[in-house]
């Protein structure tokens, strides 16, 4: 899982209607993991009552869950804390996730943080706060449940189902920051989609550290990956699941089965890391080229309309010109939709940061622009695959400042329509007319007559 930049708790996203007590703030950096824990421990702060308010605004509390894939997701946590201390120089800022881990590990705490929270406790962040400054504690009042009303505004829901990683690539801090491997209880996991199907949630994303490991060696109670994905599909009540990021050798025949029913959406982020065989087993992966392109064509021949995402490493310290042209051949190959390009920094205590650092920074620029560019041009070429097309998408929850909606087809396609607002978050279907300024621009359409699964329990 690699970094993807701020996803903060706004006002528009969540709001509380609570009493006046002291106030919370939260945001987080890196993974959909990171996101769905933020949002479990604001619910926490929420239900003792505190007022929760956007990160940008004084607060009494700021919390922050800090990752260190790279070392760029590093220097963004640290600032961030340095921001919390300016909105209010007077709260206490509790600060968790991979980058406190790795300062734990290392001997050298998080600076500018009153409350360290390790990463396997971040769930408990309310507890280690209060046992800190328990003068919090007086200041506060069990808010009345009638009047305690959650409105999620985001469109599709994060729902964790496995955590950790044991697999150990060269590059990779992740075992470090979240050692072993755990399943949530199916039967946890089951309740939690209902409830999200409840809330309206049309869509979740299912999402783990290594998803495909799922299991119950692990914690599952029973079942695998693909049962679990069933089971969901059947008594959830959700009208789509997607899985947030899968390895290449777990998009297992069963799972692109479930893709051809409709229980799953025809998208798929498979992680590249490396397109040259060389890198990759330095890299410590367990694929090669010809496996991970032989894969991604077979999906796409059994599944037509699916969409493939990746991650990609460039500046590993065995790239060379040479093996970094076999990640652009990667990219050729398969046709990406999108792809997350980053930068290679050396990750303390991992195999690689020995190997030190000898692309340049410059070189490292160059490469990720070379393949931002291919991506880009593949993923135009695969958005205008599907004009003409009548597809489904979920809308967003408002409309954009051009006063039109926006949303997402079942295989990830960004689709803008003219829509009153109150169609927000809801599934609608839409021809697809014209590709311009990356996105499709199409009008809203009566549903096809298919008989496909995916749509029995639309809304």
């Amino acid at each position: 899982m690699f970094d993807r930049g701020f996803a903060s708790c706004n006002p528009e996203k969540v709001k509380y209607i609570l009493r006046s007590m002291p106030s919370a703030a939260f945001t987080t950096l890196g993974c959909k993991v990171n996101q769905y824990e933020t949002q479990k421990i604001l619910e926490s702060f929420a239900e003792k009552g505190f007022t929760i308010v956007p990160f940008e605004s004084p607060a009494d509390v700021y919390v922050i869950n800090t990752c260190s894939v790279t070392s760029d997701a590093e220097r963004k946590s640290r600032y961030t804390i340095r921001r919390a201390n300016r909105h209010n120089p007077e709260a206490k800022v509790v600060v968790t996730g991979c980058a406190t881990q790795m300062g734990l590990n290392k001997g050298e705490p998080t600076q500018d943080a009153h409350v360290l929270v390790p990463n396997p406790a971040k769930l408990d962040a309310l507890n280690y706060l209060l046992r800190a400054f328990p003068e919090i504690g007086n200041d506060l009042a069990e808010p009345d449940q009638s009047e305690l009303k959650l409105h999620q505004g985001r469109t599709r829901a994060t729902l964790k189902v496995q955590d950790g990683c044991s697999v150990m690539c060269s590059y990779c801090s992740i075992p470090y920051t979240r050692p072993g491997m755990v399943s949530r209880p199916f039967s946890q996991v089951l309740e939690e989609a209902q409830k999200l199907a409840q809330l309206g949630y049309n869509e979740a994303i299912l999402t783990g550290v290594l998803i495909g490991a799922y299991g119950p060696e692990s914690g599952s109670e029973g079942p695998g990956f693909e049962e679990l994905v069933t089971l969901l599909a059947k008594e959830s009540g959700l009208a789509r699941l997607r899985i947030s990021s899968i390895e290449m050798h777990q998009v297992t025949d069963p799972i692109i089965e479930l893709a051809q029913e409709g229980i799953v959406v025809p998208h798929f982020h498979i992680p590249l890391q490396s397109g040259d065989t060389g890198v990759l087993r330095d890299m410590n992966r367990r694929y090669d080229q010809k496996m991970y392109i032989d894969r991604c064509l077979e999906i796409q021949k059994r599944i037509p309309d699916v969409t493939l995402t990746t991650d990609i490493m460039v500046g590993f310290p065995t790239e060379t010109h040479e093996r970094f042209q076999s990640s652009v051949e990667v990219c050729e190959a398969v046709g990406y939709h999108s792809a997350h390009v980053f930068t290679f920094s050396p990750r303390w205590g991992t195999p690689a940061d020995q190997w030190g650092d000898p692309v340049t920074p410059a070189e490292k620029s160059d490469r990720r622009l070379r393949l931002m560019e291919v991506t880009r041009r593949t993923g135009e070429s695969h958005y205008r695959k599907f004009l003409g097309r009548t597809m489904r998408v979920l809308l967003e929850s408002k409309p954009g400042k051009d006063g039109l909606m926006q949303g997402l087809t079942d295989n990830y396609l960004s689709v803008k329509v003219a829509a009153p607002a109150s169609m927000g978050r809801s599934l609608v279907w839409a021809n697809l007319d014209e590709f311009r300024d990356g996105v499709i621009h199409g009008e809203l359409a009566p549903p096809p007559r298919l008989d496909l699964p995916a749509l029995r329990v639309l809304r």
